[in-house]
């Protein structure tokens, strides 16, 4: 592989870093800021909605420059967004810089996973994503837990000034190790536009929505779950989310293969084992083997499909790659909303914690329907998806 994949991926750890570290730090923040925890919670949302929102307005705005000069654009933006929450005086500039800092995030991820793919073979494709796709698990194994510790022991700001840093070196490295592709054709902005024209790119895009919806529906409330109904220690969580990480991560290189092989097939066959692994963990959540095990069998499942999603969009959008590989990346947080909604609403409804991941099961079927009426729209070059 590169080493321009590599930088890709630190670039992706950086960035998934400061979009998740902010949920472990938000008692520090909150009594820093005099809002309460909700209010500091507002941060996550603001961020999320960012990221959905800011996203095609940043495709759209790089989308004259070369995609080497646009990653280098975008990440200059997240380092100043990540410099003003360093030194946000009060919750609303904090809340201004976590906007500003999620602008960058689909466009960066959306152009990054193009430029991923375009550095190998066609035959592995999915795989350069998925490896760029690592640093974003990856934050969340070693990225949020340091930076959560970090926080806690030098203060919050410290956190975004260490982001900023990692940020830096991203940069340089971008500078230095991505090639200038000379061949790139210009992007056409009315292309872009008409290629979003298709049903087949709409399925997808739902496709992906309803995928992420199915995982943040378990993950948003996965430690309620685990300390009530499971019977794990606060400390315990803790090591759970690292399993649960590690689960990421594998998911994400089998997933990368595994889509390289069979892009239809992988997605089939993850929908129906993250179906599968939510339900099952509405019945062994009350030990905590098999709900460890069930978790990290879960989360393998879980990542395996977003190589596979990120490639499948550009499959249907191949005329406007980095647009619709961007609008992917705010797919993936309008579903991240939609998850922690329907996780939420069962909660509130009286349903109890152990109906959370039946809800998740019902929406990772929704995403295999979606995925069989997605593959039954495709476009004649993709005709040997399914052979």
């Amino acid at each position: 592989m590169p080493t321009a994949l590599l930088v890709l991926a630190l670039s992706a750890f950086a960035i998934g870093t400061t979009e998740f570290v902010i949920m472990g730090l938000l008692p520090e923040v909150a009594a820093d800021l005099g809002v309460t925890i909700p209010g500091a919670g507002w941060l996550v949302t603001g961020y999320a909605l960012g990221v959905a929102i800011g996203a095609p307005f940043m495709a759209m705005a790089t989308a004259r420059l070369p995609r080497r000069g646009a990653l280098l654009v975008l990440m200059g933006v997240f380092i100043v967004g990540n410099l003003l929450c360093a030194i946000a005086a009060n919750y609303d500039l904090l809340m201004l810089a976590r906007v500003v800092t999620a602008l960058c995030h689909g466009a960066f991820f959306g152009i990054g996973s193009v430029v991923a793919a375009s550095l190998v073979p066609a035959n592995r494709k999915a795989s350069a994503v998925a490896l760029m796709f690592t640093g974003l698990t990856l934050a969340n194994v070693l990225g949020v837990p340091l930076g959560t510790a970090l926080g806690q022991v030098a203060g919050w700001r410290s956190t975004f000034w260490a982001v900023t840093l990692i940020g830096v070196v991203a940069l340089i490295g971008l500078w230095r190790v991505l090639p200038r592709q000379h061949d790139e054709e210009a992007t056409d902005i009315r292309a872009e536009f008409a290629a979003l024209g298709g049903a087949g790119l709409w399925l997808a895009l739902s496709t992906t929505v309803l995928f992420s919806a199915a995982v943040f529906c378990i993950f948003t409330y996965v430690a309620p779950l685990l300390g009530e109904v499971t019977g794990v220690s606060p400390r315990g969580v803790t090591w759970s989310l690292l399993l649960i990480g590690l689960g990421l991560t594998l998911g994400n290189v089998i997933g990368g293969r595994l889509a390289d092989w069979k892009l239809a097939q992988t997605l089939m066959g993850v929908f129906v084992a993250l179906a599968v692994a939510s339900s099952a963990l509405a019945w062994t959540s009350a030990a905590l083997i098999p709900t460890e095990i069930t978790l990290f069998l879960w989360a393998t499942a879980a990542f395996a499909a977003v190589p596979a999603l990120q490639v499948n969009v550009v499959n249907f959008g191949s005329a406007a790659p980095n647009l619709v590989s961007t609008l992917n990346i705010g797919a993936f947080n309008v579903g991240n909303a939609l998850g922690a909604w329907v996780g939420g609403l069962v909660i509130s409804q009286g349903y109890g914690l152990t109906t959370v991941p039946l809800a998740a099961a019902v929406l990772a079927i929704l995403a295999l329907i979606a995925t069989l009426l997605t593959f039954s729209n495709r476009n004649p070059e993709l005709q040997a998806a399914l052979d």
